[in-house]
């Protein structure tokens, strides 16, 4: 029987094969890991933490490698595996379009769900609409093609993802753990909310249910919503476009009436960091304020000749200082009050660059979990077919030189997620943020 379900998987993963795209060239294929493993080497700020000399002889390894890939995807995924042994955050492997279409992770035909970290656990946290009695909410899988799922992911996922934090990579492990290109079979076991135990297989394919349970959350670059006493919430869920930056200055005036604040930027994964510091001016009454301190490498060709190689050059560094215009700009708009940061590990890049300004800010307390713990000025280049690739070129950290980049920046008061309050659908870092904000003006009573 064993060797009849091999040969079965065997056929099944020849026509799984079969429909993906070959366009590469064994050439095009060395071209474009040389062409990867050449800007590392020349423009990856962290390479001084790489072991350079296993680093070349992977390079080496991976030469025989991606010219024996029986397909592009199979190239892309080697591409991949390469590149995350970096383990950072901003150096990344991306698809061509033409694969990339073709590589679904939520999709399974008549079934559609989402996987989330929930304490180590791969747990469905949504589901489409006609499968939520079949696979409720808070079903975790706990094996993959017979292998249990702990070790599958440290065997078949973590390998490929590019990560600076051990947090961030089971996150995006889990997330990632059934991604694959369409036609891929999973064979999985589950454990139900109930106890039960379910065995399902799954294939990849676009699914045509759009509608999911719970339903999936539409965010707006703002969002603001007042509770008791006078709180009010505020989301910034990203510091890509300036709009942003309009629709707080709108905001202004409502906002003046809040008593105390909690800006959420767990659902902000970065952009520009200008943006970020412009809306921290409105909430707070400094007028200097201290941005990350950057390196980047420095290659001279003379140098590495003399035996130095290449060295850190320390980018222009000096705290940002508002001139009379913006004060003038500011007077009477700036909100300064008890405020709680919800932080999380998907605050990331230009939304960790606010953190370090705000750090010193004593009104200021930061509740969640570890941010995404990874920032720079990537170097993007392209691959062959349309593929791309990034390395990050910066190192930032505090401006007194503390390390946020591979451990993240951490809250004051840590609350995570647990999967009770995914199936109560509760926020406890909100409800945390709420009660301390409350028990800072009981306190404040007192002393008054």
């Amino acid at each position: 029987m064993k060797r009849l379900v091999f040969f079965y998987l065997l056929l099944l993963s020849g026509m799984v094969y079969g429909q993906m795209p070959n366009k590469l060239t064994k050439e095009d294929k060395v071209y474009g890991l040389s062409k990867f493993w050449q800007e590392v080497n020349y423009n990856f700020v962290y390479l001084y933490k790489v072991d350079q000399l296993k680093w070349d002889e992977l390079y080496k390894e991976y030469i025989g490698k991606v010219q024996e890939s029986p397909n592009d995807y199979e190239y892309y995924r080697l591409m991949q595996r390469f590149c995350a042994s970096l383990k950072d955050g901003h150096t990344n492997i991306y698809f061509p379009k033409y694969i990339q279409e073709n590589v679904l992770n939520t999709h399974f035909g008549e079934y559609r769900f989402i996987l989330s970290n929930v304490g180590g656990k791969a747990i469905i946290t949504q589901i489409n609409n006609s499968k939520k009695d079949e696979l409720p909410i808070g079903s975790e899988i706990i094996s993959v093609n017979g292998i249990a799922t702990a070790d599958y992911l440290r065997e078949s996922i973590y390998p490929f993802i590019s990560a600076s934090t051990s947090y961030t990579l089971e996150d995006w492990g889990i997330s990632k753990m059934l991604e694959g290109y369409v036609g891929t079979s999973y064979d999985l076991q589950l454990i139900l909310p109930n106890g039960l135990e379910k065995q399902l297989t799954v294939t990849i394919a676009k699914s045509e249910e759009k509608e999911f349970f719970p339903g999936l959350q539409t965010r707006e670059l703002l969002e603001l919503k007042w509770y008791s006493n006078q709180t009010a919430y505020i989301s910034l869920n990203s510091f890509s476009d300036w709009e942003i930056m309009e629709m707080f200055r709108k905001k202004n005036k409502e906002l003046k009436q809040a008593k105390s604040l909690i800006i959420d930027l767990r659902n902000n994964g970065g952009g520009n960091t200008s943006i970020g510091k412009v809306i921290l001016h409105y909430l707070t009454e400094d007028t200097i304020f201290y941005g990350s301190k950057s390196q980047t490498r420095q290659h001279i060709a003379t140098f590495k000749a003399w035996g130095k190689d290449s060295y850190f050059y320390d980018l222009p560094f000096s705290p940002d200082t508002l001139g009379a215009g913006d004060k003038k700009l500011l007077r009477n708009k700036r909100i300064v009050v008890p405020t709680v940061l919800l932080i999380g590990h998907g605050t990331a890049s230009a939304a960790e660059d606010f953190l370090i300004y705000a750090d010193k800010q004593k009104h200021m307390t930061k509740i969640g979990e570890p941010t995404y713990g990874s920032t720079g000025q990537p170097l993007s280049f392209n691959l062959p077919e349309g593929g791309l690739a990034r390395v990050c070129t910066k190192k930032d950290t505090y401006p007194d030189g503390r390390e946020f980049v591979g451990v993240g920046i951490q809250p004051d008061i840590l609350v995570s997620k647990s999967l009770t309050d995914f199936l109560e659908n509760r926020d406890p870092a909100l409800e945390k943020a709420l009660e301390y904000l409350e028990k800072q003006k009981s306190e404040k009573l007192k002393v008054n």
